[in-house]
This record gives C-alpha cells, sequence and structure tokens, in this order.
C-alpha cells in the first residue's frame, strides 16, 4: 500500500470506531471499570478497539499494534499503529460531546499519519508526514491574526505548575481534541502532564504539520519509539505543543511548583 491507502484505510477504520462509539453513547446501562493505572474504561472503549484492531490485523498483519485497551508492548516493528480508541472517556460516560478516535502509523520509530476524528462535533483531522493537515476532507487553513485567549490543558496541570499566562484556561478534557485546536489555531498553547503514547501519537503529527511543534519540558521524547518498550507503564512528564513563537512565548509563564 501507497501513503494515500494508508490514509484512506485510517479514515475509515476511525469512522468505523466513531460509528460503534455512536451506538453505545449515553447508553443508560454502559458498563465501566478502571484499570490497574486508574483510568476508566467503558464497554464502548472496547468495542471500538475491537473494531480498529480487526481491521488492522487483517489488512496489516506485517504490522505492529499498540493499544489502550489492549497490547502495549513496541516490539521493534518498522511500522506500528497506535491506538486509543476513545480518548475522553471521562466525557463521552457523562454524556459531554467531546470525545473521539486517534489513530496513528509510527515508521522507523516517528510519526508517518494521524487520524483525529470526533463523531458528534463533526470533525476529521489527518495529516501525512510532509503533506499537510485535511479538515474534512479539505486543506486546513490554520487560523492567524486573530487574538488567542484560549490555553488548552489537562486537569492535573495546576497542580504540577504555575500558571502566568494570558490565555483563558479551558480544560476540554480529551488530549486529542486540545492538540487539533493547536493545529487549528484555535488555541494558543496545549500543556499535557503525564500522556500516554497513544494520548499524543495522531496529534503529534497534526500539531508539527500544521506548522506547530511539540515539546518535551521534562524527561524522555517518546521519538524514536523503543523497542522493547511497554508504553502501557509509561508516561512522558509534560509535553507543551503550539506554534513557534506562541510556545516559546508561552513556556515564559509555566513554571514548575515545589514539591509537585
Amino acid at each position: 500500500m501507497g501513503p494515500a491507502s494508508h490514509l484512506e484505510f485510517a479514515l475509515h477504520a476511525a469512522r468505523a470506531a466513531g460509528e460503534v462509539l455512536l451506538q453505545y453513547f449515553r447508553g443508560a446501562h454502559l458498563e465501566r471499570r478502571f484499570k490497574s493505572d486508574h483510568t476508566l474504561v467503558t464497554a464502548a472503549d472496547l468495542a471500538a478497539n475491537e473494531s480498529i484492531t480487526a481491521a488492522l490485523r487483517e489488512v496489516y498483519p506485517q504490522d505492529g499494534l499498540i493499544t489502550e485497551e489492549a497490547g502495549t508492548l513496541y516490539r521493534g516493528e518498522e511500522a506500528v499503529w497506535i491506538v486509543d480508541p476513545l480518548d475522553g472517556t471521562t466525557n463521552y460516560q457523562w454524556g459531554l460531546p467531546i470525545w473521539g478516535v486517534s489513530l496513528a502509523r509510527w515508521v522507523g520509530g516517528e510519526p508517518a499519519l494521524g487520524v483525529l476524528h470526533f463523531p458528534l462535533l463533526g470533525e476529521t483531522y489527518a495529516a501525512q508526514r510532509g503533506r499537510g493537515v485535511t479538515f474534512n476532507g479539505e486543506p486546513l487553513h490554520r487560523k492567524s491574526g486573530l487574538p488567542l485567549t484560549f490555553f488548552a490543558c489537562c486537569s492535573r496541570t495546576h497542580r504540577r505548575y504555575h500558571i502566568t499566562l494570558p490565555h483563558k484556561t479551558r480544560i476540554l478534557g480529551a488530549v486529542a481534541y486540545n492538540m487539533a485546536q493547536v493545529a487549528a489555531g484555535n488555541a494558543a498553547l496545549n500543556l499535557e502532564v503525564t500522556p500516554k503514547l497513544w494520548d499524543v501519537a495522531a496529534g503529534w503529527l497534526i500539531v508539527e504539520e500544521s506548522g506547530g511543534v511539540v515539546h518535551i519540558m521534562e524527561g524522555d521524547s517518546p521519538i524514536p519509539l523503543k523497542p522493547g518498550a511497554d508504553y502501557g507503564k509509561m508516561h512522558f512528564s509534560t509535553l507543551a505543543a503550539g506554534s513557534p513563537a506562541l510556545l516559546q512565548e508561552g513556556l515564559a509563564g509555566i513554571h514548575p511548583r515545589e514539591n509537585a
């Protein structure tokens, strides 16, 4: 398969998983439990994960697979798919609309393709290395020249950092959507504390292909992937994303708290 076919497959797989998630959404008896790492998983996560992984096993049997819900070990394959079947699980189980599917293909240990699909919002972002970003199938034109007052972060941000930014803070509850907002130019900056690989695998490339930068503030970068690493047991300390100018400016207003 060539690059165009990889993207076509990823878009189809993400949308199919989105349809699965819509079938479960706002179900009165949605089964849910907490995993050993204290993150929430629902029957919808598992069904969407099976939808994607079954398609991958059929079409890409030679590629590796890292998924939040099953199989987190990277064995060193040249190409590996990284799947978060439901980013924003808490939003989803509360009936909130910001949640979606994150699907990425990394080649040679680095991002090569990323798709973010948000079914209820009707938004799909896609990128391939060197080919820019599309939004709902059309080239994404990043907003510029407007005052950006939106700082996207996770719920752990203010426990770890003292923030002195002029932008309004928004906790949207989905890492992938935060990164998509940076790519679109809606958010000035995104800060994520202790994300997992699948949280950022697709959004990373989408930010970069939109002209933005992803910066690891503390700890090791996930790039390149490390053969033999179990990414289910690894967090990346703090990740920041934004345009080059806004990121440099924003980092000056983010200060680690003592004993955080």
